[in-house]
């Protein structure tokens, strides 16, 4: 898609210091170790990635990767395997780009698939399903700190209190599809920041040197925007997007499972601004509640073995591709059209995110410093904000009420679910320790 950059040396800092560019079977090597050990949600990613590109290896600066991350958090999808993909990209041209975003993906797609299998052909097994009783609670605990933290650094003035407040009220009470809402807040944002500009706030802004005070590095300069690359890039992406499809339609129908879950994620994959938790309202609203692939609980226990797997937690989309094609199998196996789904489901939730790094990739620190723009994500995060505390109470009400809100509530649940809570947000407990703790809670209480 682009031009490759050569290996070479280049000086930076007052000291001239002299830093050698990595050939890329070294660099390879770290993403293949990256896709393995990239637990933590992207805050560990993208910590993991400073800590060895920037700050050990000094083979990007500290002025690109801020760079770098501004970008991927105005992007649909997963940041931290954009970030990935575009520092690739900016070390050994498009076959970086795409070594590092296929490999921070990869081993999660296996272990999640052997997961998934797992969950769908043992579910009838009592100690199975005691593990993911228990693990119910710790999701509720899980979204309900999700809440608190984006909340905190997203909910930065009244005006995005309302914004978050009228969110969840929209998709809540009216039923009001995400796509409109993540629109409406972007809207918002862009017209509020140039009326009111305290009130709609852009992102806030970090000096380098302030988050990362070492040398900085200089890297060769990055291929130019062209509307010829922009095509070829565009081209690309759609063939290698709209091929499989393609292939599925004539195969097993256009009404068929895969070919509409392929469909809807595509669409999925265009609206996911603010990461894995602001697209689980829209699949639930849709995957659960119109398509009927899954149901909540089974979308709860799919969320918790994504947080169990290294890699993003958007992840969780390939568990309602699998779970979906099981339960739905046309002509197919279960196990055929899981994998079917899941297979697709994993390929158009990610070809957007290479088409987006590829296509904005040369125009990184333009965007980044672009005010408006800036205030919109600020707005959608807020919307954001709302639309996962609808996704909370639409869980704990599963969780807490399984037979539906006139039986009795299951105190278990809510008294463990209370605790997971208390160690992830006041003690700081680490995410696996709480999942295994819950898991082990549930099988005790059977």
């Amino acid at each position: 898609m682009d031009d490759h950059l050569s290996d070479q040396s280049y000086q930076s800092g007052p000291a001239a210091e002299v830093t050698i560019h990595p050939p890329f079977a070294k660099a390879l090597r770290f993403w293949i170790k990256l896709g393995f050990i990239s637990f933590g949600g992207p805050a560990g990613q993208i910590a993991i990635m400073h800590r060895e590109l920037v700050e050990k290896n000094r083979w990007i600066s500290d002025g690109h990767f801020l760079h770098a991350l501004n970008f991927c958090m105005l992007l649909p999808g997963p940041e931290a395997q954009q970030l990935a993909t575009y520092l690739g990209w900016r070390l050994h041209g498009a076959r970086g780009g795409i070594a590092a975003g296929l490999w921070f993906v990869l081993p999660s797609v296996f272990l999640l698939f052997g997961l998934s299998w797992l969950y769908m052909a043992g579910g009838h097994l009592p100690w199975l399903a005691a593990i993911f009783y228990g693990l119910l609670a710790a999701v509720v605990a899980v979204i309900a700190e999700a809440i608190l933290r984006i909340g905190k650094k997203a909910l930065r003035s009244p005006a995005l209190w309302m914004v978050a407040a009228l969110s969840f009220v929209a998709i809540h009470f009216f039923g009001i599809s995400f796509v409109f809402i993540i629109l409406a807040a972007a809207t918002a944002g862009w017209v509020g920041n140039r009326l009111y500009p305290r009130a709609f706030p852009r992102a806030g802004a970090v000096p380098s040197s302030k988050l990362f005070p070492i040398a900085e590095v200089s890297l060769p300069a990055a291929p130019r925007a062209t509307r010829a690359r922009s095509l070829r890039v565009i081209l690309v992406s759609t063939v290698l997007w709209g091929l499989p499809l393609l292939a599925l339609g004539l195969w097993l129908g256009w009404e068929s499972t895969p070919v509409q879950q392929g469909l809807f994620f595509t669409k999925a994959a265009f609206v996911t601004f603010g990461g894995a938790y602001a697209v689980l309202p829209y699949v639930a609203q849709q995957a659960v509640e119109n398509h009927q692939w899954l149901t909540h609980p089974q979308m709860m226990s799919g969320l918790a073995l994504a947080e169990t797997t290294p890699g993003p937690l958007i992840m969780v989309l390939q568990f309602v591709g699998f779970v979906g094609g099981w339960q739905h199998p046309g002509g197919l196996s279960p196990l055929g059209a899981a994998t079917l789904g899941a297979l697709i489901t994993t390929w158009v939730t990610f070809i957007p995110c290479f088409l987006f790094v590829f296509l904005g990739a040369p125009h990184v620190e333009r965007m980044g410093g672009h005010r408006r723009l800036s205030a919109a994500m600020t707005a959608i995060t807020a919307a954001v904000v709302g639309v996962i505390l609808n996704l909370g109470v639409h869980f704990a009400r599963h969780a807490l009420w399984p037979t539906g809100q006139e039986g009795r509530a299951d105190w278990f649940i809510a008294g463990l679910a209370i605790f997971a809570f208390v160690a992830l947000h006041r003690f700081k407990v680490g995410l696996i320790p709480v999942l295994g703790g819950c898991a082990l809670a549930g099988f005790l209480a059977f």
